[in-house]
C-alpha cells in the first residue's frame, strides 16, 4: 500500500467492527485500501468534496477533525458503488497528517455512529 498519510492508525474497537464486517463482506480488506487511496486522498490531499466525507461538527470536539465517510465502495456487495451502506467514521490529525478510524458499520445493522464511543475517546 502506498503511502498517503503519515500514520493511518486504527481503534482496537474499529478492528472489531471491522473483523464482524469482514465476514459478511469479504473484499473489506482491499476496499479500505482502495477507500485510503482515492477518498481520503482526495479529500484531505487534493482538497476534492465529492460529498463521500461529511465533518461531524456537533460533538465539541476540535482534534481531532472527526467525519463519516458516506461513500465507500464494497465490491462484495454488488451494484451499489460507494452507495454500498457502509460508514466510516474516522478522525483527522492535520497537524500530524494522520487518520485514525474510529467505527465501521453497515446501515443495514444501524442508522448512525456511536457517539459515546467518539466522545469517550476524544473528550
Amino acid at each position: 500500500m502506498k503511502k498517503i498519510f503519515s500514520e493511518a492508525r486504527k481503534l482496537t474497537e474499529f478492528d472489531k467492527d471491522f473483523k464482524k464486517l469482514r465476514k459478511r463482506f469479504r473484499t473489506l480488506d482491499e476496499d479500505l485500501e482502495v477507500f485510503i487511496e482515492k477518498q481520503l486522498k482526495l479529500f484531505h490531499k487534493l482538497g476534492i468534496d465529492n460529498k463521500g466525507c461529511v465533518r461531524i461538527s456537533d460533538l465539541g470536539i476540535s482534534c481531532p477533525e472527526i467525519y463519516k465517510a458516506r461513500k465507500f465502495a464494497c465490491r462484495s456487495l454488488k451494484g451499489k458503488g460507494a452507495a454500498s451502506g457502509i460508514r466510516i467514521i474516522y478522525g483527522y490529525y492535520s497537524n500530524e497528517d494522520a487518520i485514525e478510524f474510529i467505527e465501521m458499520y453497515y446501515k443495514g445493522d444501524k442508522a448512525n455512529e456511536d457517539r459515546q464511543r467518539i466522545l469517550q475517546r476524544y473528550k
